[in-house]
């Protein structure tokens, strides 16, 4: 009986020992997937084109870390290893779909043990002039913002950011890569941030039906769509006081009237980042907590649905200092909604630049 009382003591320790050494991050098997690469390195520093340039200067690439060809590659083949979780599950392309621009479409997304973010995944568009990708507005360098995902205890898991670069030290391409990149090939957390962050700001989408009629006054849109453009761009309707410019992004925070008690308070009074509306046709569900499916609903929350928040922000209130009702009719509704699906790039999402290089 003594025996076995010991063997069970034994064999509960060593398990405790085990369950302790996975949460620190130990290997869980992996096997290194084939990685298919071009000889020569894909063109990633291409400039936007010239009606880009009102934002040009919220560029945030900083001096010690600028854009490159192997940088961005690197980046890219760090963004799709799943090794970069914990358990070698998820990686930031599981929430990062290309297809989706870089959004997941879900309403919450599974991190690398199945449990929910908290909030919506958010697409990527043109990092390189936003200066945040979360919803509550960090200003903090990409270089910081990469990581976090990474030691997230629901999104990846890997804590110990030294052990990742330990872990990918043992992979055989991994090496070359950032010798390329970098020119060494000794690999740590803080050059892992640098090629991730490299890659977000290589990605642009550029190439939509609205920037192909930009200098063309707009001949390529359908009736239907220039109506929405014109509701869109009109004062009264103040789509376009938040959503500027040819990114249509504001970047600060702001309370829309989703609701007037927030489960969620964001940034603090039911604040979130507005983001950017390019590829809004294909990045739902829509608003931090996925609540619209669809871009109509979208569009009624604002036409009907604004709540009398006492911290709405004034661009959501009208003359009096209640809620703005659009009244829009239902054809009204539909050009809006046309024309947000102008903004989708069918160019971007399919670019190999930016594809997964393990498939």
């Amino acid at each position: 009986m003594k025996k076995l009382i010991y063997l069970f003591f034994l064999l509960s320790i060593s398990g405790t020992i085990f369950i302790s050494c996975q949460k620190a991050g130990s290997d869980v098997p992996y096997q290194a997937p084939e990685l298919s690469l071009p000889d020569v390195p894909l063109d990633y520093t291409d400039d936007f084109p010239s009606h880009f340039a009102n934002v040009q200067g919220f560029d945030n690439t900083p001096f010690d870390n600028p854009t490159t060809d192997d940088g961005s590659t690197l980046g890219r083949v760090l963004f799709y290893d799943t090794k970069l979780s914990l358990n070698n599950t998820v990686s930031c392309g599981t929430c990062h779909q290309q297809n989706k621009a870089f959004s997941d479409g879900k309403k919450l997304s599974p991190g690398f043990e199945g449990q929910l973010s908290t909030r919506n995944t958010m697409s990527l568009i043109n990092p390189r002039f936003s200066t945040t990708v979360t919803w509550t507005g960090q200003t903090i360098p990409y270089e910081e913002q990469v990581l976090q995902p990474i030691g997230n205890h629901l999104e990846m898991g890997l804590e110990n950011l030294d052990h990742l670069a330990t872990k990918l030290q043992k992979v055989d391409y991994y090496p070359e890569l950032f010798d390329k990149a970098f020119g060494t090939t000794e690999i740590t957390h803080e050059l892992i941030a640098k090629a991730l962050s490299q890659f977000l700001r290589s990605m642009k989408c550029s190439q939509a039906k609205y920037d192909q009629g930009f200098n063309n006054d707009f001949a390529n849109f359908t009736a239907l769509e220039k109506m929405g453009k014109a509701l869109f761009e009109d004062d009264d309707n103040g789509c376009a006081n938040c959503h500027r410019s040819v990114n249509f992004y504001y970047g600060n925070e702001m309370n829309i009237g989703l609701d007037m008690d927030y489960a969620d308070e964001g940034a603090g009074n039911g604040t979130f980042r507005i983001p950017s509306l390019r590829n809004i046709g294909i990045t739902g569900p829509f608003m931090h907590d996925g609540r619209f499916e669809t871009l109509a609903e979208v569009v009624e929350h604002y036409n009907s649905g604004v709540q009398p928040h006492p911290y709405l922000d004034w661009r959501m209130k009208d003359s009096n200092g209640e809620p703005k009702r659009l009244d829009l009719s239902e054809t009204e509704k539909q050009a809006l909604v046309a024309f947000l699906h102008t903004l989708t790039d069918e160019a971007f999402i399919t670019d190999v630049k930016w594809s997964d290089p393990f498939e």
